[in-house]
């Protein structure tokens, strides 16, 4: 969303805060703690998040649930406006993908060649573009985002089963 003046429309239909629910997640590496952080940074500075029935902007909290993800959804005053769980099913082999993807990347930064590392990152980024669009589909009817948003929400979904 570019700044066009600030619009009160485009304030209501965005997400201004965004928090992982990992009480009793194991730590993550530093490279799963970075891409968290790039990610909600990213969502922040610039997205399409919108709760139909409701006027944001919104907070979200996002908790795995055994095979879930719980998406809270929350006003800026902390009161609940939806909750709902999500199955990760449909999104399992592109997280399993993903993961296996990410972890030849944060291999390959270490030892091969720019060019390599390229080849590796357009294989990651076509994969967070699968899970983006699978997760758009998902959330159809709950939640409108547009596709950056839905493609850092992807990579959030995934660090948050990250081990």
């Amino acid at each position: 969303m570019s700044n066009n003046g600030g619009h009160e429309s485009d304030q209501a239909r965005r997400l201004v805060k965004i928090e992982l629910d990992e009480a009793d997640a194991p730590r993550r590496s530093a490279e799963a703690e970075q891409e968290r952080a790039i990610a909600i940074y990213d969502i922040i500075e610039d997205n399409l998040f919108d709760l139909p029935d409701h006027y944001g902007p919104f907070h979200l909290y996002l908790r795995l649930e055994g095979r879930h993800i719980n998406f809270d959804i929350r006003g800026t005053d902390e009161k609940n406006l939806t909750q709902f769980f999500m199955a990760l099913g449909p999104m399992r082999r592109v997280i399993r993908d993903y993961f296996t993807v990410c972890d030849t990347y944060y291999d390959a930064i270490r030892t091969k060649s720019p060019s390599q590392i390229q080849a590796i990152d357009m294989g990651r980024r076509a994969l967070d573009n699968e899970g983006s669009e699978i997760l758009q589909k998902r959330l159809d009817g709950k939640v409108e985002t547009d596709f950056d948003t839905a493609r850092r929400l992807f990579t959030l979904i995934c660090v948050l089963q990250t081990r």
